[in-house]
């Protein structure tokens, strides 16, 4: 690279490190709005108040009733920690999947992640029907995971096996068949255990409204995991955008990259996927929208990505709380209804280029 373009890249560098602390003043604003939403509980004006009056050295009349409180703490703030964890790791891992295999059309939903996560899922469902489990760890993440990893690397051969590499729709075209073949999967296993179809069918479209800080203890650990390795292959992944050949001729290791990359991401994503449902378009939403921002440097996608992502799916919970009251519409309904025009439309604008 000529001292130009170096100095360039350095500009552009600096400039969009300024758009990380606006992200993350969103997260924090999307974090307060999520708390405040909701169909029972105080005036929405209060809440800010009541989390201020629970700070240290901080004491504020806010007029909330414990009856309240505890609509606040126990049923709202989990809810909105766990839609921001899973927001935060499926655009993460998204982004991940589209920097190692050179595919911006990528994304955990379309690879098959998410439904291999989804047929280990339904496995543990059914064979721990009872809901009780003499495990000294929680199996559902990690058979989850071992779905989504076999997953993925069915997509992967499958996909380079018949042109991946040179093609973007190949890989996504492969993607979509392992997850059909997932799907047919776990209709055949629910349709022998009818009495966990129901439990199945509404983990399948997101559950973040049964959420529970348990939910969010239990997949902590694999978010954060699978996130510090993520961001350590950041400047790596930068380096991955040159090709396999010119990045091996750079010194980097491409086959310990992209297998570090994949299995971190695998295991965001099918741990995500274990306590939320099937939420899908996120991976692909919120990484095109952040490269629109700030071009194409995974040291400011992968950090951008992970803020605005949590952001995004606290958002898009919120509709589904207040549109059917007292019922709810799924989470994974409404990030359908903006994941599949916005794919619709990468794919027209991809079209257009060529």
């Amino acid at each position: 690279m000529s001292t130009r373009e170096d100095s360039i890249a350095r500009t552009g560098w600096l400039v969009g490190r300024w758009w990380i602390p606006a992200a993350a003043v969103a997260m924090c604003a999307a974090l307060l709005l999520g708390a405040m939403v909701g169909p029972a509980g105080p005036t929405w004006w209060r809440v800010p108040l009541a989390l201020l009056d629970r700070l240290p050295l901080i004491s504020l009349d806010s007029g909330i009733s414990p009856r309240e409180w505890t609509i606040i703490w126990q049923i709202r703030m989990p809810r909105v920690v766990l839609a921001a964890l899973v927001g935060a790791t499926l655009s993460l891992s998204g982004a991940c999947y589209q920097g190692v295999f050179r595919n911006p059309l990528v994304d955990p939903y379309l690879l098959g992640v998410a439904a291999g996560a989804g047929l280990g899922a339904t496995v543990v469902f059914t064979v721990n029907r009872s809901g009780s489990s003499s495990w000294i760890v929680d199996p559902l993440p990690l058979v989850a995971f071992a779905g989504g990893l076999i997953a993925v690397a069915v997509t992967y051969l499958v996909g380079t096996a018949f042109g991946g590499q040179r093609s973007a729709a190949t890989l996504v075209l492969a993607g979509v068949a392992v997850t059909s073949l997932a799907t047919a999967m776990q209709t055949f296993v629910l349709q022998r255990n009818t009495e966990v179809i129901r439990q199945v069918y509404s983990w399948i479209l997101g559950r973040l409204s049964s959420a529970t800080w348990s939910d969010v203890r239990l997949v902590l650990p694999y978010v954060i995991l699978s996130c510090g390795v993520l961001f350590a292959h950041r400047r790596l992944l930068d380096v991955m955008r040159v090709g396999d050949d010119e990045a091996a001729a750079l010194g980097a290791s491409v086959k310990r990259i992209r297998i570090a990359v994949v299995i971190a991401a695998t295991l965001g994503t099918s741990a995500v996927v274990a306590v939320s449902g099937l939420i899908g378009f996120v991976g692909i939403i919120v990484p095109h929208a952040v490269r629109l921002l700030v071009g194409a440097s995974y040291r400011l996608i992968l950090p951008l990505s992970f803020l605005l992502g949590a952001s995004f799916l606290i958002v898009a919970d919120i509709p589904g709380r207040i549109l059917q009251n007292p019922s709810e519409t799924p989470i994974g309904v409404v990030t359908a209804f903006l994941g599949a025009p916005f794919f619709l439309l990468l794919l027209r604008t991809r079209q257009g280029t060529r």
